[in-house]
């Protein structure tokens, strides 16, 4: 919708107009039917908005008292001065906020608020797509579950969907599609709209169909249709629609779908503050494997539970399970160079760093980082306008870093 290369401020959508006036002007309409709410610069406005432009299921807090998030801001943090990955000029932490497209950002420290940013549209009600941060929660329950006794691991996945018998995922087991470590008929590539991901979006409905579309009309119809490509458990390979078939597994068990559970077993127990919302497709499926839309003071809350082991509503043994990580040699495979020794469990992305950290990680920048040894969790909304997590892992893991060492120091 313009020809102007825009950075993290001239993209602002304040500044650009998008949806403002009653009505708003044609030109700065943002259209469902033509996927501007995923397209750059426009879902710099969209992401904090999605109800406007798809189906949503509501994520209910419940009727309980909210956790609290005590308050001690710090004015010392926007000085922080990190190196980039790669090398290259340092960078000021509040530059590298501007660099990435952030639209908000909560850091806790010992579960106090130190600092909080917002941009744009976005403000501390706004409930913003976190993309694939999605999946951390589902995994979450799953480890629940787990320790519950109701889902064994190293069961069939078919023990649970028998629709997926003759679909590749018909001999692999429940560990292997919360590691993602399936041999799957499937490529994640963003930027090509006949992959896997394009078909998985095109039966979800997250952007308009082409012309003459006779594919699957929902996720249940489309996951019988992913074909196995090799052998299961040998290596890493990151695929949305293992979560789809995790989410599916977790709704039968517990007899409901998934925004309910995340209702049930996250947010009423866990205090989260406000309602989110959950992207549907159109059979009524929450899309679990991307879909969820929270404030981003719930989305640090949640952060803080894993951090304290749980707080009490997710077993620790479920929390420890995660924070071990997988098989780094299956994870080395798939070749993430701004990753080194890192691995995947359970949906989340584990540093086997010096600090112990580990993060949820949704496309265009979203991310929960949860840093053990510093005491200190990081949330963000963003919308960088490249999809994947290299493009602003850059400027993000060298912060997150800096910050924590920083804060350390008192």
């Amino acid at each position: 919708m313009t020809d102007r290369v825009l950075d993290g401020v001239t993209s602002d959508p304040v500044a650009m107009g998008w949806m403002q006036g009653m009505p708003p002007p044609l030109e700065r309409r943002i259209v469902a039917a033509h996927a501007d709410h995923m397209r750059f610069p426009t879902n710099r406005y969209a992401y904090s908005n999605m109800r406007e432009f798809l189906p949503t299921l509501n994520v209910a807090r419940g009727q309980g008292a909210a956790r609290a998030l005590p308050v001690a801001l710090r004015d010392d943090i926007d000085a922080i001065v990190f190196t980039p990955l790669g090398d290259g000029a340092p960078v000021r932490w509040d530059d590298g906020l501007i660099g990435n497209y952030t639209d908000g950002i909560v850091v806790l420290h010992r579960g106090a608020v130190v600092y909080d940013r917002w941009f744009g549209v976005t403000g501390p009600q706004s409930r913003h797509i976190v993309f694939s941060v999605t999946k951390s929660f589902v995994g979450t329950v799953a480890e629940m579950l787990i320790e519950q006794g109701l889902l064994d691991p190293s069961a069939p996945v078919v023990d649970f969907v028998p629709e997926l018998a003759r679909s590749g995922f018909g001999d692999a087991t429940v560990r292997q599609v919360m590691d993602m470590t399936t041999a799957l008929d499937f490529s994640e590539d963003y930027t090509d709209p006949t992959s896997g991901i394009g078909a998985f979006s095109a039966a979800l409905g997250l952007t308009p169909r082409p012309p003459g579309y006779a594919g699957p009309q929902d996720l249940y119809a489309y996951l019988p249709t992913v074909a196995k490509a090799g052998t299961h458990g040998e290596r890493f390979t990151y695929r949305t629609c293992n979560t789809e078939v995790l989410g599916w597994i977790v709704a039968r068990i517990e007899g409901q779908r998934l925004h309910r559970v995340l209702s049930d077993r996250l947010w009423g127990p866990l205090g989260l503050a406000d309602d989110a919302d959950m992207l549907v497709d159109s059979a009524g499926t929450p899309f679990a494997g991307g879909g969820l839309n929270p404030t981003l003071h719930d989305l640090a809350r949640f952060g803080e539970a894993l951090r304290l082991d749980g707080a009490g509503v997710i077993p620790p043994a479920a929390v420890a399970r995660i924070r071990a990580g997988g098989d780094r040699a299956h994870f080395a495979q798939a070749d993430y160079p701004q990753l080194p020794g890192w691995s995947y469990r359970s949906q989340w992305w584990i540093s086997h760093d010096a600090h112990e950290t580990f993060s949820a990680r949704g496309i265009h920048g979203q991310t929960l980082h949860v840093d053990p040894a510093a005491e200190m969790v990081v949330a963000r909304f963003a919308s960088h306008p490249i999809a994947a997590n290299g493009a602003n892992d850059v400027l993000s893991l060298p912060a997150w870093a800096a910050l924590a060492e920083h804060l350390q120091r008192g």
